[in-house]
């Protein structure tokens, strides 16, 4: 296993800080998990960047917890119940996703809002080469998560009981807002000039036309469990981000992995796709594209300007995270370092730019 796997995939004993009451924490799962039964212990996942997720073993059964993380929240951030929704949303459509045993929205139970849910077995690739694995079986596996996103795509909100998900229309220019608000209010996390050009950049380059669609906002390789041995997605986790969005900007994100260094997330960076048997990126495209009976994705191009962007809103909500001491994973300041660099990126997105 290579480190970065071993670093995220691993558990260890409950790090100082999130501690859970495993007494208060039994007791609710006999109350609504069925089947459930004790004795429980408790391990912590320790990757994660935002919410903290626990490893829950049971003589029978393991299950998987995630909770909004301890200390002040940004507004609206770590809102589990509405992960634990679209899961639940989603698994109405058959969409690959874990099934969910209960939320709880009381913060006296363990100290925050949280939900349970199955714990799937199958492989996870940190990596987005996908190291020992065929060239043959790779493109089939990138297939397979063409697929999943095109399928979470064509997912009918309201069929699926996520009709009020999220506000439909104006989807760009929301996000922008938010994510520049977020970036301009971390006074702890600073400023950074590549970041401040997109933020005025990008309002004044929002393309017309919509894609409304469930959307996930984090679909990257390393959020997919794989089946053990068939090259298919059974599970897509993580789903902080989600709401109703954009489809093309939701895909142009997951499409990132072409221009992204491996070091800042699972990316392909300069790999050499065609001996790994990954198709490029506009093979990709036309597979999605394809999938969804569309003629082309025309604004592509701002799709990644403004991912990249969000991206780096992200990381910049991470690093204050670390200032102030309340970031979830004991790897966030190591991964934070990496910031400068991805502002960089993202203003080297816009057409005609090289940074």
């Amino acid at each position: 296993m290579n480190p970065v796997a071993q670093a995220n995939s691993d558990t260890t004993a409950v790090r100082k800080g999130y501690a859970l009451d495993v007494e208060a924490l039994d007791a609710w799962m006999r109350a609504n998990v069925a089947d459930y039964s004790g004795p429980l212990v408790v391990e912590q996942f320790k990757g994660g960047q935002s919410n903290p997720t626990y490893k829950l073993v049971t003589p029978g059964k393991c299950y998987v917890l995630r909770k909004q993380p301890p200390g002040t929240l940004l507004k609206g951030a770590h809102a589990m119940d509405r992960e634990a929704r679209v899961l639940v949303g989603l698994a109405r459509a058959n969409f690959p996703v874990p099934h969910v045993h209960g939320f709880c929205g009381d913060p006296d139970v363990i100290g925050t809002m949280f939900y349970v849910m199955d714990m799937l077995d199958g492989r996870i690739f940190w990596d987005a080469t996908m190291p020992g694995v065929s060239s043959g079986e790779r493109a089939v596996l990138f297939d397979a998560m063409n697929k999943t996103i095109a399928d979470l795509h064509d997912v009918d909100p309201e069929a699926v009981g996520l009709a009020d998900y999220g506000r439909p229309g104006n989807y760009f220019a929301r996000q922008i807002a938010r994510w520049t608000k977020q970036y301009l209010d971390d006074e702890e996390a600073g400023r950074d000039p590549y970041m401040d050009r997109l933020v005025e950049w990008l309002p004044s380059n929002i393309p017309d036309g919509d894609d409304p669609a469930i959307v996930h906002g984090d679909f990257r390789i390393d959020n997919l469990i794989f089946h053990p041995t068939e090259p298919r997605v059974i599970g897509v986790l993580d789903w902080e981000l989600s709401t109703i969005g954009h489809a093309g900007a939701d895909f142009a994100y997951h499409a990132m992995m072409y221009r992204m260094p491996p070091h800042i997330v699972a990316g392909l960076g300069s790999a050499d796709r065609t001996s790994l048997g990954i198709p490029d990126e506009e093979a990709y495209l036309q597979a999605y594209c394809q999938r969804r009976r569309l003629e082309g994705m025309p604004d592509y191009s701002f799709y990644m300007v403004f991912n990249f962007f969000r991206l780096a809103a992200i990381f910049h909500g991470i690093k204050g995270r670390v200032i102030r001491g309340t970031a979830s994973s004991a790897e966030a300041r190591e991964r934070v370092k990496v910031l400068p660099e991805l502002m960089r990126l993202a203003w080297a997105q816009v057409p005609g730019n090289k940074g």
